[in-house]
């Protein structure tokens, strides 16, 4: 979840600042230099179909764990890594192109943020409504339909009723992040990729409730998960338990290096 977190906060550099920047200042970053426009260019579609499927994941892991009662093979931290890592690398390769590609000066001596090898808007944005949306959110509701369903089920066995398992916070948690990435971020995509001629602020209103649900990401994963909320305590907790060891460590060495001295 940590990882979904970076990619929800990476999110906002994106179309979001250039949104903001553009009505205020009235520039956008992506056409003030070529490295810029690539960059954001691949940002903007790397970061939140890196979230979509890290999403995926949690409940694929959520779904084994519940109906396998006992640790996976997905349940070891190196394990998690190697399929995070394996993630990024596949959806890097698919958007790699993008600095390859988009981007371009044109005789005017503008910068053009499409491509001058095809038309790169809104051919890929069909292609990211498949990768982002409509992909994750079937295994999603695949899946957390498995665990709830595994929940109720388990449930009802004295084993797991005595259990720390919060079945109703891991239902609660998993509708309402399912039912929010449909409601919230399929619309924007849509409307770019099929509506594009469309008013702008009726874009930009569509493309705000789709960085509203990747900011609301962290506090309802705070309010409604017991476990991410208490991994996120234990961080806390574990950080500052050292800070506090390495300052009583410092405490105790200073005076045998004092003494040591004629």
């Amino acid at each position: 979840m940590r990882a979904m977190t970076i990619f929800d906060i990476l999110m906002l550099y994106g179309w979001n600042i250039d949104h903001y920047v553009s009505s205020i200042h009235g520039f956008t970053f992506s056409k003030r230099a070529i490295p810029l426009c690539k960059f954001f260019s691949f940002l903007n579609y790397f970061a939140p179909q890196s979230s979509a499927w890290l999403r995926v994941f949690i409940s694929l892991d959520r779904y084994l764990s519940l109906s396998r009662l006992h640790r996976t093979w997905f349940g070891k931290s190196k394990n998690i890594l190697i399929i995070i890592a394996c993630i990024m690398i596949i959806l890097l390769l698919l958007n790699f192109h993008i600095f390859i590609v988009v981007c371009y000066y044109k005789p005017n001596g503008t910068i053009s943020i499409g491509s001058w090898a095809y038309v790169f808007y809104p051919t890929w944005d069909y292609v990211n409504l498949a990768v982002y949306n409509c992909a994750p959110f079937i295994l999603m509701v695949t899946f957390n339909t498995g665990v709830i369903y595994h929940l109720i089920r388990l449930r009802k066995t004295s084993t797991i009723q005595n259990s720390r398992i919060q079945h109703r916070s891991i239902s609660i948690t998993l509708v309402i992040t399912t039912s929010l990435f449909l409601i919230m971020t399929i619309p924007a995509t849509v409307g770019y990729a099929f509506f594009s001629t469309a008013s702008s602020t009726i874009l930009h209103l569509l493309d705000a409730f789709l960085y509203i649900y990747h900011v609301l990401s962290f506090p309802l994963y705070m309010i409604t998960f017991d476990e991410f909320r208490r991994d996120f305590f234990a961080m806390i907790t574990c950080k500052t338990n050292n800070q506090r060891g390495a300052t009583q460590i410092q405490t105790v060495t200073v005076p045998n290096t004092l003494n040591t001295k004629p």
